[in-house]
């Protein structure tokens, strides 16, 4: 283990980096904030989404799809009442999946980039 290690931020790739950072904000409600000469969001204890605008950046596919760009990662959100979540989710530019797997549980989204994202129900 190295002594003081912590997690610095986790970093999207995207295509357009303004875009998803305004999106995150508004979804999460975090400080906006910059990180390297690129845009990100800070929450109240640290945590850092820093957004990272790529030349050739492809959204993923989801339902995953052979030959196809997979997810390499999502973000789950417990929020207390999904339903709401999901319309200011989308008022801000999220789409909702076609595909629903949660039921009652959770919802799938997609950011404006195109990366898939639970919001869960709080338990």
């Amino acid at each position: 283990m190295v002594q003081g290690i912590c997690l610095g931020n986790v970093m999207v790739d995207c295509d357009d980096e303004k875009k998803l950072c305004e999106f995150y904000a508004g979804l999460l409600g975090w400080e906006k904030c910059e990180m390297y000469g690129h845009p990100a969001v800070r929450s109240g204890n640290d945590i850092v989404l820093l957004f990272v605008q790529e030349e050739d950046y492809v959204a993923p596919v989801w339902p995953e799809q052979v030959g196809e760009q997979q997810k390499q990662m999502h973000f789950d959100f417990q929020v207390p009442d999904v339903p709401s979540t999901v319309r200011l989710a989308v008022a801000l530019g999220a789409v909702k999946a076609q595909a629903q797997f949660g039921g009652p549980h959770f919802t799938t989204m997609f950011d404006p980039a195109g990366h898939p994202f639970c919001l869960c129900a709080k338990d």
